[in-house]
């Protein structure tokens, strides 16, 4: 398969092997993927040592490939590419971050190309960080807070309300930008 460049490559973070030689993939967006490795094994034989059973549970994901042995990997970004979409889930945390960066941006009259500009960011990023598609790190947020001229506030938030960690006031996330 022909390998394209990417700006955005899709995180996966969960891995289970199933019947035959399927693999079911869930992604950061929430997308779970099946792929059938057999349908490698014309092209590239030496994915055939895949049918070992014990070889094939012992792959491991390492977010953007799966890994069996010094020959054998695959991209994870060709599953999502390829595989087949068995269902979607709620995607994961960094949903949540999106809105509180979004509400704060337009709260400022700045669009994204001029938050990102101030951020010294690509504004493509931001997007993504908006439509909860990608997984900022704290310093980033920590530079789109800044570039908001606000201060990053990250809580742990329980959801029982007798909790001393409980902050109805909060979003679900636990975190804001203000």
């Amino acid at each position: 398969m022909a390998h394209v460049h990417k700006e955005y490559y899709h995180k996966a973070l969960q891995l289970k092997f199933l019947e035959d030689v399927s693999l079911k993939v869930t992604f950061e967006d929430g997308l779970v993927k099946r792929f059938d490795m057999s349908s490698l094994f014309e092209e590239q034989p030496e994915y055939k040592a895949l049918e070992n059973r014990a070889l094939f549970e012992s792959g491991q994901l390492l977010s953007f490939v799966i890994v069996w042995n010094d020959l054998l990997d695959i991209e994870t970004e060709e599953i999502y590419d390829c595989g087949t979409t068995v269902k979607r889930v709620a995607p994961f945390m960094m949903g949540n971050v999106g809105n509180p960066v979004s509400t704060a941006r337009r709260s400022r009259g700045l669009s994204q190309t001029e938050l990102a500009e101030k951020a010294a960011m690509d504004q493509s990023d931001i997007s993504k960080i908006e439509r909860g598609l990608a997984n900022p790190s704290v310093r980033t947020l920590q530079k789109i807070a800044n570039a908001l001229n606000c201060t990053l506030v990250i809580n742990f938030k329980s959801n029982e309300p007798d909790d001393p960690l409980f902050y109805p006031e909060l979003e679900d996330s636990g975190f804001e930008i203000r």
